[in-house]
């Protein structure tokens, strides 16, 4: 139970004997209402034949998978044009929004007494693209195989698609309750488009999934060697910066090596770059997932747990983390990675001009214009202009705070379903819910259980053979119910 306040009671502070007959009242009367709670919410759930459930999860999701989204070239109103038929079919209110015709976003509302401010359930309708050449099953057509479904978006992000879907349907079939509005926000673009989807959304039509909290992907259930060893959920996200460096020179025959050679100055730039250890920062989320880490860990990767938390004075950890672990180092700081070159046309002539493109994956609290000065100062060569370059980026914002209702009951549903630990996580990539706390929305991603050995083996996202364990997705629509009715129902 949560919102328990206690006040005015007698008794002092330095009075021990009251204080703790207080403490022991506040208990009980804290399990006794979480068990007429518990009580509550399983009647509601024991009214519910979960395998038909599971029956209709698996029409919903095979027939969103076997659309084809892909982004590029974008076309996600096959999938909304389905997702408003079954929701209308059930009696919930939708919207459209969009900007193209072609790339739409729904929204559903189911109201609630307004108590407290609404829940928004978000996903994307949209996926990468495909090259079908590579898939042993055709990319489309979520094909059901030992215990998998196999297709693109499978675990990106039509798991977490069919999943808001079925609450929703749940939530209306069930009667239940609601203190705050529940929101469905069905989004196009999230794969590099955003102007389509979340952005013009929050630009636009804001009041229409403005909310307490939001619910979405980033987060899984690791499973290793069958066994699942804690849950992630993603409370924060690096901020993508995209740096060019320019370097000039004077043009020439390649017979006649030149001081001024702009690729030995751009070269020379990129190597100062990559000895440049930027700046270790924490904050809560990375630093309690690195404390909670180190309670599930080997005795040799706790103490290097522990040793970034008292600040890795002789780096050494930092150091393990870059060779060993780079995900891990990656969240310590404001990363970069030369990823692109170009210049020059004939091997004969020197170019007068060549340049480099930077992946700037920048801390939540970067002060980006500092960084770029910093950046300028470890090339140190006047040949070099550094700037911002064209391209899309997030905007940056506060972590979601883990002292919330939505974490600590997303926490306990972990343990529940799962029997794990919960790793509030920092995304080094980017999801839309940046935009979201931009605009003072507590995020959280969450994702259902995912094999670590299947990303090198090419089945996670993104991958040529994308798939999810059925099982897991049946537990995964479980999971979403349970955390939505605990955080937006009526407690009586």
């Amino acid at each position: 139970m949560r919102n328990i306040h206690v006040v005015d009671l007698p008794g002092t502070a330095s009075d021990d004997v009251g204080m703790h007959l207080l403490d022991r009242r506040f208990r009980a009367l804290h399990v006794a209402l979480f068990a007429l709670l518990g009580a509550s919410l399983s009647r509601a759930e024991d009214a519910i034949d979960w395998s038909a459930v599971d029956a209709e999860t698996l029409q919903h999701f095979q027939t969103l998978v076997r659309l084809d989204t892909s982004d590029p070239p974008g076309g996600e109103k096959p999938a909304v044009d389905y997702l408003q038929k079954i929701l209308t079919e059930a009696g919930i209110e939708t919207k459209i929004f969009a900007t193209d015709p072609n790339r739409p976003n729904l929204v559903a509302r189911l109201p609630g007494n307004g108590s407290k401010r609404p829940l928004l359930l978000m996903s994307h309708t949209d996926t990468v693209n495909v090259d079908p050449k590579k898939w042993k099953h055709p990319p489309f057509s979520a094909t059901r195989e030992d215990g998998y479904i196999y297709g693109r978006g499978t675990v990106d992000d039509k798991d977490n698609l069919t999943a808001s879907l079925m609450t929703l349907l749940l939530l209306k079939r069930s009667g239940v309750k609601l203190d705050r509005d529940v929101i469905f926000l069905a989004e196009a673009g999230e794969e590099g488009a955003v102007h389509y989807g979340i952005e013009f959304m929050v630009n636009e039509h804001l009041t229409e999934i403005d909310a307490e909290y939001c619910i979405a992907e980033g987060g899984r259930v690791m499973r290793t060697g069958g066994q699942i060893q804690y849950g992630s959920v993603q409370t924060t996200e690096k901020i993508p910066n995209r740096i060019r460096l320019i370097a000039k020179g004077v043009a020439g025959h390649g017979s006649v090596p030149l001081r001024s050679n702009a690729v030995v100055h751009l070269a020379r730039a990129i190597a100062s770059i990559a000895d440049w250890q930027t700046e270790m920062r924490l904050n809560e989320t990375t630093r309690a997932f690195f404390e909670r880490l180190a309670e599930i860990s080997s005795p040799a990767d706790a103490a290097r747990y522990r040793a970034i938390l008292a600040g890795d004075e002789d780096g050494r950890a930092q150091e393990y983390f870059a060779e060993h672990q780079p995900a891990y180092h990656s969240t310590l700081r404001t990363s970069i990675s030369p990823n692109m070159i170009s210049g020059g046309y004939r091997v004969n002539v020197i170019p007068s001009e060549v340049e480099a493109t930077l992946d700037v994956r920048a801390l939540p609290d970067e002060d980006m214009p500092h960084f770029i000065e910093q950046l300028r100062l470890v090339i140190n060569d006047p040949a070099i202009t550094v700037e911002k370059a064209p391209g899309h980026s997030r905007p940056g914002a506060p972590p979601s705070r883990l002292n919330t209702d939505a974490f600590e009951i997303i926490e306990a549903a972990i343990k529940r379903h799962y029997g794990v630990i919960t790793l509030p996580t920092m995304s080094t990539g980017a999801t839309d819910m940046a935009y979201l706390r931009a605009n003072g929305i507590q995020c959280f991603g969450i994702g259902p259980v995912i094999d670590s050995e299947d990303g090198p083996k090419g089945y996670g996202a993104h991958s040529d053979q994308e798939r999810i364990a059925e099982s897991s997705l049946y537990q995964f629509v479980k999971f979403n119910w349970d955390i939505v009715v605990d955080l937006a129902a009526t407690k009586s």
